[in-house]
């Protein structure tokens, strides 16, 4: 496919230079803020806030998604619903990195050409999602569109 889409408008507004602050919060939890003030509880034992890993998984998810739907407007795709599940498998003793990450797209919309989803994910994986770039290289990453209703 020789299809170009650009994500210049987008990816324009993006730094360079990202930073954040984590602050404990007692026991293993803690309190992370972004730079632009928004907030993320972490919790080692999972009671009070999320596991750094979960967040790892949907923060994946969330690049990818945004990717995916800024092309298929570009592309002038209709949708009218857009979600993302995500699982990963991590490696059963330390370091538990991921081994591999299951990504299911479901969207639907007026007349949603395969091709062109195929297309967005595939420039989302190769081109543009930073946070698949920054993982390992050897997690088996496999990703399936599902079109129609959720």
């Amino acid at each position: 496919m020789s299809e170009s889409v650009s994500m210049g408008d987008y990816k324009s507004t993006t730094s360079n230079i990202l930073k954040g602050q984590l602050k404990w919060a007692g026991d293993l939890t803690f309190q992370g803020r972004t730079q632009r003030g928004y907030e993320l509880d972490f919790d080692g034992k999972v009671e009070w806030g999320c596991a750094p890993t979960e967040a790892l998984l949907l923060s994946l998810a969330g690049c990818m998604a945004i990717d995916v739907v800024s092309i298929l407007q570009k592309q002038r795709v209709e949708l009218e619903s857009f979600k993302v599940d995500i699982s990963g498998e991590r490696n059963p003793a330390p370091p538990q990195y991921f081994t591999s990450i299951h990504i299911i797209l479901r969207l639907a919309g007026k007349d949603i050409d395969r091709k062109k989803v195929d297309r967005a994910i595939e420039l989302s994986q190769e081109k543009y999602c930073s946070v698949r770039h920054t993982l390992r290289p050897d997690i088996e990453i496999t990703i399936e569109a599902v079109i129609g209703k959720e």
